[in-house]
């Protein structure tokens, strides 16, 4: 006795909010800073390091206005330090240029 073909189970695509436009997007499109249990904060761009994460999309626009508002702070329940911010900014930088880069 043969089973009938069964629809293939289309996968769910994790999605977050991105704390300065609040678009939902894809979490892999998203980049996330957190905080660790020790209450540290970086960037992860694996998605995986343990602790309280939030999520910006790569747009500059998106990142000035969470700063503006002090948007990741409230977020992560900390104080997040100005060498944060330059390294998070660089990072969307090249981001942008990257995706123009390509684009061409």
């Amino acid at each position: 006795m043969s089973k009938a073909a069964q629809p293939q189970k289309t996968r769910r695509v994790p999605e977050r909010h991105c704390i300065g436009c609040g678009e939902p997007r894809p979490k892999k499109d998203l980049i996330r800073v957190v905080r660790a249990p020790d209450g540290s904060v970086s960037l992860d761009f694996t998605g995986k390091k343990p602790g309280r994460g939030a999520y910006l999309c790569p747009s500059s626009r998106c990142f000035r206005k969470a700063r503006k508002a002090g948007r990741l702070g409230s977020a992560l329940d900390t104080v997040i330090p100005e060498e944060l911010y330059d390294v998070l900014e660089s990072e969307i930088a090249l981001s942008e240029k990257e995706a123009a880069d390509a684009a061409r």
